[in-house]
C-alpha cells in the first residue's frame, strides 16, 4: 500500500497503567508505519489513545503509564529502549513535536528569539548569528509578519495562532526527520486552521518529513492526511488511504464516525450517531471492543477479537470483512 519504505514504525505497541487492582490495558498491539513526505492522520473518539500514542512514540509517557510491549523505529533505528539522554538528543533533532496548546511547549520567561535560538545551537552545529539568520527564516516560513522585530517579544504578546506557528517553527528547527502534531489546530478559529494546515503541509513536503497528525476533526484529516488510521480502545480499527476510509469505510465503527458529519451534499434532518460511549478501561468487552454499540454484532464478534485484515484499500479489524470476501469468492 505504501511504495516508500518507512521512516517511522510502531509494531504490536502496548501501553499499560499500573493500578491496585492489576494493570490497565491502554494501547494494544498498535501497528502502523509512516513513510518520508507522507502524513498518516490519527482519529477517533475521546479515550482512544491518539494522544497516547504520540506519547509513546516521542518518549513522553505520563508516569506511571509505560509501554510493556511492541517496539518503535525511526528510520530503522530502535528507539523505545533508549535511555533518557539518549532520547532527549534525538527528540528535538529527529522528531519535531506540535501540542495542543502552544503554551505547554513555550517559556513565558524568554523571548521567542531565545528559545528558538537556543533549540536550533542544541541540535545543529551552527554559530549564534547563523542560528539567528535561521530563527527570522523560520518566522518568516510559518508565516509570522516582521519576524526580526518579533524575536524579541514574549510568548504572552502573540495570538493563539501566533502562538501555534511560533510551537511550529520549534518543531522544525533541527529540520526533523519526524514530526509527531497532537491536536495542533483544535484551539484555533477555523481561518486560521486552514492557514496551519497548509503550512504544515508544505513545510514538511518541503523538508520531506514524516507527520503523524493525532485529531478526532475529519475535516482536518480530509485536507491534510494522505492515509489515516482510526483508532478504538487502544486499537487500530481500520487503516488506509484517506478517501477510502472516508468515502469507503469497512468498519462499522468507521461508517459511524463518517456518518456523523454534517455533508454539504444532502439534506439530512439528523445526523447519524454511535449509540453508547467508549469503554473505561477496566472494563474493556472481550472480543471486538466494539460489538456492544456495533449494528451488525454477531456472535463471534463477542467471544473472539480480530485483527487487521485486508479490506480491499483498507485494512479493518473486523469479522464482517472475512464474510464480505467469503461472499465475494
Amino acid at each position: 500500500m505504501n511504495p516508500k519504505p518507512p521512516l517511522l514504525e510502531v509494531n504490536n505497541l502496548r501501553v499499560e497503567f499500573p493500578t491496585r487492582r492489576g494493570p490497565l490495558l491502554a494501547l494494544d498491539d498498535i501497528s502502523f508505519s509512516i513513510a518520508a513526505g507522507e502524513i498518516l492522520g490519527v482519529v477517533g473518539e475521546s479515550g482512544a489513545g491518539k494522544s497516547l500514542t504520540g506519547a509513546a512514540i516521542i518518549g513522553l509517557l505520563e508516569p506511571p503509564g509505560h509501554m510493556t510491549g511492541g517496539e518503535i523505529k525511526l528510520d530503522g533505528q530502535r528507539i523505545d529502549n533508549l535511555p533518557y539522554e539518549a532520547m532527549r538528543k534525538i527528540r528535538g533533532r529527529r522528531i519535531g513535536a506540535i501540542f495542543q496548546d502552544p503554551l505547554t511547549s513555550l517559556n513565558p520567561l524568554y523571548t521567542i528569539g531565545r528559545q528558538l535560538i537556543e533549540t536550533i545551537q542544541t541540535h545543529l552545529p551552527v554559530g549564534a548569528e547563523e542560528a539567528h539568520q535561521r530563527a527570522v527564516r523560520l518566522l518568516q516560513e510559518t508565516g509570522i509578519p516582521a519576524a526580526e522585530a518579533r524575536l524579541n517579544q514574549y510568548p504572552h504578546q502573540f495570538s493563539g495562532g501566533m502562538r501555534q506557528r511560533v510551537v511550529i517553527a520549534l518543531a522544525l528547527a533541527a529540520e526533523p526527520q519526524l514530526i509527531v502534531a497532537d491536536e495542533p489546530t483544535t484551539a484555533l478559529d477555523v481561518s486560521i486552521q486552514a492557514q496551519i494546515i497548509a503550512l504544515l503541509k508544505r513545510l514538511c513536503k518541503q523538508q520531506g518529513a514524516a507527520v503523524m497528525l493525532v485529531t478526532h476533526d475529519m475535516g482536518v484529516i480530509a485536507e491534510t492526511c494522505d492515509r489515516v488510521a482510526v483508532l478504538y480502545a487502544g486499537r487500530v480499527a481500520e487503516i488506509g488511504p484517506v478517501s477510502d476510509v472516508i468515502h469507503r469505510p469497512s468498519h462499522p465503527y468507521t461508517r459511524g464516525l463518517m456518518g456523523s458529519i454534517p455533508s454539504m451534499d444532502e439534506d439530512r434532518e439528523r445526523l447519524l450517531q454511535i449509540d453508547g460511549a467508549m469503554p473505561r478501561l477496566n472494563a474493556i468487552p472481550s472480543g471486538c471492543a466494539f460489538h456492544p454499540r456495533c449494528e451488525q454484532v454477531h456472535e463471534r464478534c463477542t467471544r473472539q477479537r480480530p485483527d487487521l485484515l485486508d479490506a480491499g484499500p483498507t485494512r479493518a479489524a473486523c469479522w464482517l470483512v472475512n464474510a464480505a470476501q467469503g461472499a465475494a469468492a
